[in-house]
């Protein structure tokens, strides 16, 4: 089928559209710059803009929807703006175009109140309670998109949980950096136990929704390896494999969510050039169990990962000496 993809230029993105592509489907791309997946159409743009919009849904039959702000902070506007009115835009335009299926790619955040989620499905998205612009807006965004389902536009929304794997600047570059900095505590000895997924498994599973949306439409689905981990123990793998240092000290988590708070307050009244060092997001996730009952998952949507975690860190491995 003609596949469109949004946010194509990122991490993950990229992963799914060379998936698609892979598969055999014609792959239509919409970001600000070009997305370096062979055999796609990019079309140079962005989420906000109508025509952008309906230029890459036009003749589409399906919709991959990974564009969004992420971060840790910044604009309330901005994460709206791209996250919530995004989704609402290239939803009106699929609905207008005839387009049939719709996966809206979201992240367990919009679940998390705060405590700790151990062996749960995807629980209800949840605005209110969300941490974080990043997690209420894209909480929002899936509700507003499982909204829209229907028997003519069937809507699926998938939430990869950490996603990581080779040339990712995002989640590995930002670990391995603040360990070199020696600012990646372990929090409370690093005991919660954790989920992750490595890329390719994230990329399967979503093209794995759109083809099983016939029959998964309606429902959110989180995506993991299934491996639950302490975190300490997954940042010493990631580090290892990139030849750094992993972090050695630990500090409680009480007292990281209180610097966090801190430091979200101070960064809203001078953000800073980077990421905040730290946040009450970041500490609740560093802090507390998140790991997710995949059953559900991969009944739904026929799939299951095919790399583990240990083959994903000896690819990390091999990637990093190259």
């Amino acid at each position: 089928m003609i596949v469109a993809v949004t946010g194509a230029s990122g991490y993950l993105g990229r992963a799914v559209a060379a998936e698609l592509v892979a598969s055999g489907h014609h792959v239509r791309t919409l970001q600000r710059r070009p997305s370096g997946v062979e055999g796609v159409t990019d079309i140079l743009g962005s989420i906000t803009d109508p025509d952008d919009v309906a230029r890459l849904v036009d003749g589409a039959e399906g919709i991959v929807h990974l564009a969004a702000k992420v971060s840790l902070a910044g604009d309330p506007a901005e994460f709206r703006a791209v996250n919530v009115e995004g989704t609402r835009a290239l939803l009106d335009a699929s609905e207008r175009a005839g387009v049939s299926r719709f996966v809206q790619v979201s992240s367990p955040s919009v679940a998390h109140a705060g405590s700790a989620l151990a062996g749960v499905g995807a629980e209800p998205a949840s605005p209110a309670d969300a941490r974080g612009e990043y997690a209420r807006t894209k909480a929002e965004a899936e509700l507003i998109a499982l909204g829209r389902d229907s028997e003519s536009l069937r809507v699926v929304a998938v939430r990869p949980h950490l996603v990581w794997g080779p040339g990712d600047t995002q989640l590995v570059g930002r670990i391995l950096d603040r360990a070199r900095r020696g600012r990646l505590p372990l929090l409370d000895g690093g005991r919660a136990l954790i989920d992750s997924t490595y890329v390719d498994n994230a990329a399967t599973g979503i093209v794995a929704a759109l083809h099983r949306a016939d029959s998964a439409h309606g429902r959110a689905f989180v995506i993991t390896n299934g491996e639950p981990r302490p975190v300490g123990e997954l940042l010493a793998g990631i580090c290892l494999a990139s030849g750094v240092q992993p972090p050695r000290w630990s500090i409680p988590a009480g007292v990281a969510r209180t610097a966090g708070s801190l430091i979200e307050r101070a960064w809203a009244l001078r953000p800073g050039e980077d990421e905040p060092p730290m946040t009450r997001f970041l500490a609740e996730q560093l802090s507390t169990a998140h790991w997710f009952d995949q059953r559900e998952t991969r009944q739904a949507l026929d799939w299951a990962p095919a790399v583990s975690i240990d083959e994903g860190l000896r690819r990390l491995a091999e990637h990093a000496s190259t």
